[in-house]
């Protein structure tokens, strides 16, 4: 059975170019034999409405195959109606011309497929499928009866017009509905034509009195039709409403065929303005449906993707009104761990918010609510457990569409702690680095480039506020011939010693001890005249001799250093390499002074015979 199935389908598959211009041949020639046998009583011409359903829905190469054997079924419909061979030879004519203009016309292009609920598809359906190609083929049947038949241009084309407009108006959308549907598929439900049975009846019920104008009655099954089953089946109804009217019109039956005699409208012509009322409302309704539908269709992909934005987002939305009740809030748990949904919905605005950060964030509340358009904030916000987490706001003000005013408060809030504790680290490793860059790596005391930035700095401020500024420079004794007898690992430690002397000896924060050159080291005092220069000179001298480093190559048989000192009240022209120049002067006599000594009085005995002496035995240096 299933084997069965499988070869029916490649069999049609395989043969569909050749069976959908035979299903063309054959419904254009029943259309043809039943419509044609009508006689004078005909209101409609479906055959037309067939083909260009038909051309509509086909690439353009298909289009002869569909035109032969539509010309074809027309021609021998027509002969088994009797009709003379120049009469049927200029109507097939006709109606082939008429379906070929309209198809070119609304598809100029392979994409352009049918769409009977766009406005702009039913604007240009109506102006080139029902009016200009009916009336281009109407008005070469006037002209031909007039100079070949001689009958009236006017009545010929009239009629010819109405029918054919009628035709395609009926016709065509619901043959494009019922082949794009897949016809098969469509007519094998059979639950659909069970509903569509006592519909029918109805049908034939109304137009077989002739004393109600009980037609009007078909207005609102067709809707129901149309709402319920879709435009396919909606226009196969109008369809068979417009074929049961023309049979019983046409024979005298029916509500539209009890025409006074007094109403200048004939049968027929009533008939085509009804079924002509009757498509008119179908595609205006379909038209309102389709809008309706994607109107749902967009509200539902962005209620959707909403949704998908809010579950998978980093951020919290949380939307106020303008008394700072919360309502919405997407996603609590992605920082707040701890609290509910509705926990988080029944706070208010500055709940849970450090305090050191309140005033912050509600100052900017208060600016949005007075009409700022939107802020971007860092604060913390606490958890059930009592843990703050840094996080970003970024607030903007909800206006009202019309008053323009501001009603409502949408907050997007990330979490920015893994941000905050990278910020953190990236500080403290350019403190790091920047610490680096002004040590000295062996001894740890700042290094030249810091102690030429805070001269430079320290000379400009006791300029500008006429203080003293005092500076002492160290040198180690016989330091090269330290490094040649103990090797230059020791004299690395001798000079780490060095620095833990200066240390020592430094007792304020703001002086500066840095070492400048290879065993010489320099203190910056601020705010300090000569005497103090000398004391801190003296003790440095006095620490150094404390360490009690052996060097055999020195006269004291340990490690001394010589120092040189120089204060002054910076002038106006003055550079700062002004005191550099005076202390390294000093510190250099001092070397020449026998070293171990301060300069410019060498009396290293009294150094060490006596700390109270008088500080008149040590005069200092004014420049």
């Amino acid at each position: 059975m299933q084997a069965s199935t499988i070869t029916a389908r490649q069999w049609r598959m395989r043969y569909r170019v050749y069976l959908r211009p035979l299903g063309c041949f054959l419904s254009v020639g029943a259309a043809t034999l039943f419509f044609g046998s009508l006689g004078n009583g005909l209101i409609i011409w479906v055959a037309n409405g067939i083909l260009l359903a038909y051309l509509l829905l086909a690439p353009r190469r298909f289009w002869p195959a569909y035109i032969i054997a539509a010309v074809v079924a027309h021609l021998i419909a027509s002969a088994l109606l009797h009709v003379s061979w120049q009469v049927n030879l200029l109507y097939t004519m006709l109606d082939t011309i008429e379906a070929l203009i309209a198809a070119a016309l609304l598809r100029r292009r392979s994409t352009d497929l049918p769409n009977f609920t766009s406005p702009f598809y039913l604007f240009r359906f109506t102006v080139c499928a029902i009016v200009a190609a009916p009336a281009i083929s109407a008005a070469v049947e006037g002209l031909a009866d007039l100079f070949i038949f001689h009958q009236a241009f006017l009545p010929s084309f009239q009629h010819l017009f109405r029918t054919d407009a009628l035709g395609i108006c009926v016709t065509t959308p619901a043959c494009v509905a019922l082949f794009r549907t897949r016809l098969r598929k469509l007519l094998s439900d059979y639950s659909n034509w069970l509903r569509l049975l006592p519909i029918c009846a109805l049908c034939v019920a109304v137009f077989l009195q002739n004393e109600l104008p009980a037609p009007i009655l078909l207005f609102p099954v067709l809707l129901l039709v149309l709402l319920r089953m879709g435009l396919g089946w909606a226009s196969l109804l109008t369809l068979f409403v417009t074929t049961v009217g023309a049979w019983f019109t046409s024979r005298d039956i029916g509500p539209y065929a009890n025409t006074p005699v007094s109403n200048a409208l004939g049968p027929d012509i009533r008939l085509q303005l009804f079924v002509t009322s009757l498509m008119v409302t179908i595609y205006s309704v379909s038209v309102v449906i389709e809008n309706l539908r994607n109107t749902e269709k967009r509200l539902l992909y962005i209620a959707n993707l909403h949704t998908l934005v809010a579950e998978n987002s980093r951020d919290v939305i949380i939307l106020e009104d303008s008394q700072g009740n919360r309502t919405l809030v997407s996603s609590p748990d992605r920082f707040w761990s701890g609290w509910s949904h509705e926990d988080i919905q029944a706070m208010g605005s500055l709940e849970r918010i450090h305090p050191d950060d309140r005033l912050r964030v509600s100052s900017a509340i208060s600016d949005l609510r007075a009409g700022a358009d939107g802020t971007l904030i860092e604060y913390r916000v606490g958890g059930r457990d009592g843990a703050f987490t840094w996080v970003e706001a970024n607030l903007r003000t909800v206006r009202d569409p019309i008053s323009r005013k501001p009603t409502r408060l949408l907050s997007n809030i990330r979490d920015i702690s893994e941000r905050k504790y990278a910020e953190q680290q990236l500080e403290d490793a350019f403190h790091a680095v920047e610490a680096l860059a002004v040590t000295d790596a062996l001894t740890g005391l700042a290094n030249r480039r810091r102690f030429d930035q805070y001269l430079s700095d320290e000379w400009r401020r006791a300029l500008r506020e006429r203080t003293p500024l005092a500076m002492v420079l160290i040198d180690a004794d016989l330091f090269k011939a330290y490094n040649d007898t103990y090797g230059h690992h020791q004299g690395d430690v001798c000079l780490q010693a060095i620095a833990g002397a200066l240390r020592k000896a430094i007792l304020r924060s703001s002086d500066l001890g840095s070492r400048i050159g290879g065993e010489e080291f320099a203190i910056l005092l601020p705010n300090t005249y000569a005497e103090g220069a000398r004391q801190l000179a003296y003790r440095v001298c006095e620490e150094v001799r404390n360490c009690a480093i052996e060097h055999s190559g020195s006269p004291h048989g340990i490690v001394t250093v010589s120092a040189g000192y120089s204060a002054m009240v910076p002038l106006p022209g003055q550079a700062a390499s002004l005191l550099f120049d005076t202390a390294d002067q000093a510190m250099y006599a001092a070397k020449h002074s026998g070293r171990n000594c301060v300069h410019p009085i060498d009396v290293p005995d009294a150094i060490n015979e006596d700390a109270d002496a008088d500080t008149d035995a040590f005069p200092s240096i004014n420049i």
